[in-house]
């Protein structure tokens, strides 16, 4: 993919030309004033670094290892639902270039395509992600499902108990069911390229869900039904019943608190998230580089720690590894790559922010992605 797209912003730009207002708002936005949106960047922003000189930055190993595996980037991609509304290929294509990258990627509940069809486009370092939902044996299966495919980790959603309002959807009628508008039907026409790649696949879905509950593959009555199957009620029990369900690493996504990691380590969890979804939820939440170290000093090592939201460059990643991290997921980052230029787009989003990863921890004067200074922040 051309190398004019020299960051991440870059892409953002095209996939806001390239996509309809109501599905690019949808990958785009936040919750309600959309502070812990705006906060996941900012605070990053406001990080500076403390560089050490004359370190031999001559071999920088960006590789490490994460729940065992080596992986080369301390990336991976995070679960996302319905990334086939922004290009027909969807997670196939997201899977396919975290394949070529080096790094694992988290399949959602919710994606358009169902878990065994992108493990067979992407054999490899797959995690899929589950939402405890009010039928306990459907989510069972799911998961039983992710072990038979060959899911390498199993990562548990626990910040949904109610969905977040996000106000841009209510305005642009990206609602279930959907509500068409003129202004909405004037600003699909003026995607042209958009429409014709849709056009073949009307038919989009919810493709791990097709079967439940007696719904045919229609998004609109799967997404009616999966909404109806929040779970308030969820609690630490579900987590001890799902770690019995499950033999392979443990991942718990959507933790601010530090005594909620240490709760869900003393429940079995192999690594924790930090997470508020991407700013989606919970609007006044705090961002998750702020609270990093908290959750890091409450871990004190005994599991990995990933950071999720708000990663938008290489240096990102290397301020959150200094803070405690073991990795960073993107979510938002690879969706524009997808919209701007599909697999291709996702590539060069990883290409970007490998770059970016690379000159940081070179300048600041860090051999070993593995092996982070803990001073390479300013206090």
């Amino acid at each position: 993919m051309s190398a004019a797209y020299a960051s991440v912003d870059d892409l953002r730009r095209a996939a806001r030309d390239y996509l309809p207002r109501m599905v690019f708002d949808f990958v785009d936005g936040g919750a309600e004033r959309e502070i812990t949106l705006r906060a996941n960047t900012a605070d990053f922003e406001s990080l500076r670094f403390s560089p050490r000189v004359l370190t031999d930055a001559s071999q920088v190993e960006l590789g490490t290892t994460l729940l065992g595996e080596p992986i080369a980037l301390p990336l991976a991609i995070a679960p996302m639902g319905l990334c086939g509304l922004v290009r027909p290929q969807g997670e196939l294509a997201l899977a396919r270039a975290a394949k070529a990258a080096g790094i694992p990627m988290a399949l959602s509940t919710a994606a358009s395509h169902a878990l065994e069809s992108v493990m067979d486009a992407a054999p490899g370092n797959l995690w899929f992600q589950l939402y405890i939902f009010r039928d306990r044996e459907f989510a069972k299966s799911l998961v039983q499902r992710a072990r038979a495919a060959g899911y390498r980790a199993l990562v548990v959603t626990v910040d949904l108990t109610r969905g977040g309002k996000r106000e841009k959807d209510i305005h642009n009628g990206f609602t279930v069911p959907p509500r068409f508008t003129r202004r909405t039907a004037v600003d699909l026409l003026r995607h042209p390229r958009w429409l014709a790649r849709m056009a073949p696949h009307r038919g989009q879905t919810l493709g791990n869900l097709v079967g439940w509950g007696g719904q045919d593959s229609n998004v609109v009555a799967l997404s009616t039904f999966m909404n109806t199957q929040i779970d308030p009620g969820i609690s630490w029990a579900d987590l001890d019943w799902l770690r019995a369900q499950w033999d392979l690493p443990l991942l718990v996504k959507g933790i601010l608190h530090p005594e909620d990691a240490r709760e869900a380590l003393a429940r079995g969890a192999d690594g924790i998230i930090v997470s508020n979804h991407g700013g989606r939820q919970l609007d006044g939440a705090p961002s998750t580089i702020s609270v990093l170290p908290r959750i890091a000093d409450a871990v004190d090592g005994a599991a990995e720690i990933i950071l999720d939201s708000g990663v938008r460059r290489g240096a990102d990643i290397l301020k959150a590894l200094a803070l405690g991290a073991r990795a960073c997921l993107i979510g938002k980052a690879a969706l524009y790559g997808l919209a701007a230029g599909g697999e291709a787009g996702v590539m060069r989003v990883l290409a970007i922010l490998r770059q970016e990863f690379d000159v940081a921890m070179a300048l600041t004067g860090n051999q070993r992605a593995a092996a982070v200074r803990a001073d390479t922040l300013l206090a």
